[in-house]
């Protein structure tokens, strides 16, 4: 029995039955959330504006100086636009529903207490990185471990093109699934640096994540396509819809020139989001696919740290991580986004695509 804020409408109404249905409820939360950005995008970027939360802008990179003071912690809008979109369209007595909130909400509030430290209290260090990553790794394991508490989900890893060799990672497992989680949300940390960035290839990566959820979920779909199938599974595609919808209309005022960041507290709940999605797909490798931007740009910094050590000085790229090094060779911002974005496509297609070579 499906339980949400809407379903008692179906009972009195039989128009209304088509409140049940997955896809349905999934479509109505994007639109749900995609309409509650937009329309109190206007008021939040106020607030944001009143209590001073500006955008810092760095001098020893490209020149951004005209976007100085441009509100950031915009995440806080996609935050409450994917969680009453959920709360309104999803199955609330699903567990993996609250356990996708739960990760949300906790990587959120990382980036939130980031954020705050850093714009309100005027403290540039914000959280340190040790204490980031350790919270990081807090929630994405106290998430896992419920999760692989489940009787329906299993630990097993399912590597893509090779459908007959699905390794029980056992124990081990939870420690993968939190490099996962913990790995996607500093990987769309480090993407957001342009107007529009990172939100593009996340709108795009966590539709073709609702898809892989849906199938999952689906005991028919999940035979004929050769994935495992989780019974359940299935509501989380609520929560994906949720956030595409969110994340266009954060779009709206994110696309270049901005009218708002989201910040750590976007990026950050994001990112976790994401990787957790992947992890409850059982596609936790494909991730690196369907993330392909956020993978390449983090490799970039990796990279470039690590060849600056080895060489004493020597760079790889002009500035990691690798959207700044294109800003340097001269190429305009908004060309560096669109190209971003159609990278993303590309390789959501490509995951899509091994639906069928398994």
């Amino acid at each position: 029995m499906i339980y949400n804020l809407l379903v008692p409408l179906s009972t009195d109404v039989g128009v209304l039955n088509v409140f049940r249905y997955i896809t349905f409820r999934s479509v109505w939360a994007l639109l749900t959330a995609l309409i509650i950005s937009i329309l109190f995008g206007p008021a939040m970027i106020r607030w944001l504006k009143r209590i001073k939360c500006g955008q810092y802008i760095q001098a020893d990179g490209p020149q951004h100086q005209a976007k100085e003071g441009t509100p950031t912690m915009g995440g806080v809008m996609i935050f409450i636009a994917v969680g009453v979109s959920t709360l309104l369209w999803g199955d609330l007595s699903n567990v993996y529903v609250w356990l996708t909130l739960l990760v949300f909400g906790g990587f959120s509030a990382i980036g939130f207490a980031d954020d705050y430290i850093k714009v309100v209290k005027r403290r540039n260090e914000g959280l340190t990185a040790k204490a980031k990553f350790l919270l990081q790794c807090m929630v994405a394991g106290a998430a896992i471990a419920l999760l692989i508490q489940q009787p329906a989900y299993s630990t097993q890893l399912s590597v893509p093109f090779f459908k007959n060799f699905q390794p029980d990672l056992g124990w081990f497992y939870l420690p993968f699934a939190m490099v996962v989680m913990v790995g996607a949300s500093n990987a769309v940390n480090l993407t957001d640096g342009l107007d529009g960035l990172a939100i593009g290839p996340m709108v795009v990566a966590m539709a073709c994540f609702a898809i892989f959820i849906y199938v999952s979920g689906h005991a028919t779909m999940a035979d004929y396509l050769q994935v495992q199938n989780i019974q359940g599974i299935g509501e989380v595609t609520v929560f994906c819809g949720a956030m595409v919808g969110a994340g266009l209309g954060f779009l709206w005022f994110n696309a270049h020139p901005a009218q708002v960041f989201m910040g750590d507290v976007g990026s950050l709940g994001l990112g976790g989001a994401l990787g957790f999605v992947a992890v409850l797909a059982k596609q936790e490798l494909l991730l690196a696919i369907v993330g392909g931007v956020f993978v390449f740009e983090t490799l970039s910094v990796i990279l470039q740290v690590g060849y600056f050590k080895l060489t004493g000085g020597k760079r790889i790229f002009k500035m990691a991580p690798l959207h700044h090094h294109f800003e340097l060779k001269g190429i305009p911002e908004s060309k560096i986004i669109v190209r971003f974005w159609i990278l993303s496509i590309l390789m959501a297609l490509m995951a899509l695509s091994t639906l069928k070579l398994r």
